[in-house]
């Protein structure tokens, strides 16, 4: 076994103004422990690729963000760098500089390149929206975009994102401009024209709420099914995991369970722990905290590792530390959902996660 140590932390109490109450316990706290072995890290301990999802500029910008990146992570997947609307702003327009600057960081550096994504209900560029055409111009166009993107990084993109986010709360699709123009058959078009462009890349259904309970997890498991049914190139399914501590390990459990009954590779695609999701603007993040998260971390993992391995595609945080958390920013409260705080410093959430695999 590799050898962790107690990480031991004093805190300027004072200067910070984390504390409401000079009791309050604080994280870090020395009852936590967090490996400070720099030989130990995650891409290194674990038996399936774990990644993590990354913004371009902080890559450029922050040393301290993109030294992490190389040095845990062994698959990446681009925020926002490779969806439609930042890919293909206009219809006789593609903007390959970003994509192109994220698949060669990860090529440089030795890491697994994951898609995200060819088509997402959301924020799709105003030129489609405004698109006139019957069903043969919309069938052209979703092909034609699907089929560039995916030529153009071919070899270099292991998988993909092809459908992201298609089901409804209630377990129906969910409504959007290309159910609009083309009916439910979107969806498996979508694959047939990525797997036309890329035979061997591995094609995921990518969506959240499977572990909100069994309404939305039917819906995407029906969904995901009916098109192993048709004979559709499908190869796996993406839960994204935007979770909380407060979540029962029942539902967790179920939400990774009926993923790997439909036989596919499983992708914890996008995982992140809210702490915060009361939105407490005062909240501190306190040893307890820390430790119900590592708790829920480490549940997660131990789960997703009693997987088939054949399964195991891996397991992905949606961004690397605190800060750079997409939470803060949509529910404009604090919270620290990942596995590295605001300085890049390992939390005892990384621990967890090593737990997991022990």
């Amino acid at each position: 076994m590799k050898r962790y140590s107690i990480l031991l932390v004093t805190l300027a109490l004072v200067s910070s103004g984390c504390l409401k109450g000079q009791n309050d316990p604080v994280f870090p706290s020395p009852e936590l422990t967090i490996p400070v072995d720099e030989s130990v890290t995650l891409q290194a301990s674990l038996p399936f690729k774990f990644g993590a999802a990354v913004n371009n500029g902080l890559l450029r910008s922050k040393a301290a963000y993109r030294n992490v990146v190389i040095k845990e992570f062994n698959s990446l997947t681009s925020e926002n760098a490779m969806k439609f609307a930042q890919l293909h702003p206009s219809e006789n327009t593609y903007t390959w500089s970003e994509a192109d600057y994220f698949v060669d960081f990860a090529q440089q550096n030795g890491k697994r390149v994951h898609g995200h994504t060819l088509i997402w209900y959301k924020n799709p560029p105003t030129w489609v929206l405004n698109y006139q055409g019957d069903a043969a111009a919309w069938d052209k166009l979703l092909k034609d975009h699907i089929q560039t993107v995916v030529t153009r990084y071919k070899g270099k993109v292991a998988s993909w994102d092809v459908v992201n986010e298609a089901v409804a709360e209630n377990g129906t699709l969910r409504d959007c401009i290309w159910l609009q123009k083309l009916g439910p058959e979107y969806i498996e078009k979508s694959f047939i024209y990525a797997h036309q462009a890329d035979p061997d890349a591995l094609l995921f259904y990518n969506d959240y709420g499977h572990e909100y309970g069994p309404t939305k997890r039917t819906g995407i498991i029906n969904l995901v099914n009916s098109l192993i049914q048709k004979g559709v190139p499908i190869h796996g399914i993406g839960l994204q995991m935007h979770t909380r501590y407060t979540q029962s390990n029942a539902n967790l459990a179920a939400a990774i369970s009926t993923a790997v009954a439909t036989g596919l590779k499983v992708h914890i695609a996008e995982l992140d722990i809210a702490m915060n999701p009361d939105n407490i603007q005062d909240l501190t993040y306190t040893a307890g905290l820390a430790e119900q998260q590592k708790a829920k971390y480490e549940f997660i993992v131990r789960t997703y590792n009693a997987i088939p391995k054949n399964q195991q595609f891996g397991i992905t945080t949606w961004n690397v530390g605190d800060s750079d958390s997409w939470i803060r920013g949509e529910y404009n409260r604090p919270d620290w959902p990942l596995p590295f705080d605001d300085n890049y410093n390992r939390k005892a959430a990384y621990q967890g996660i090593l737990d997991g695999v022990k």
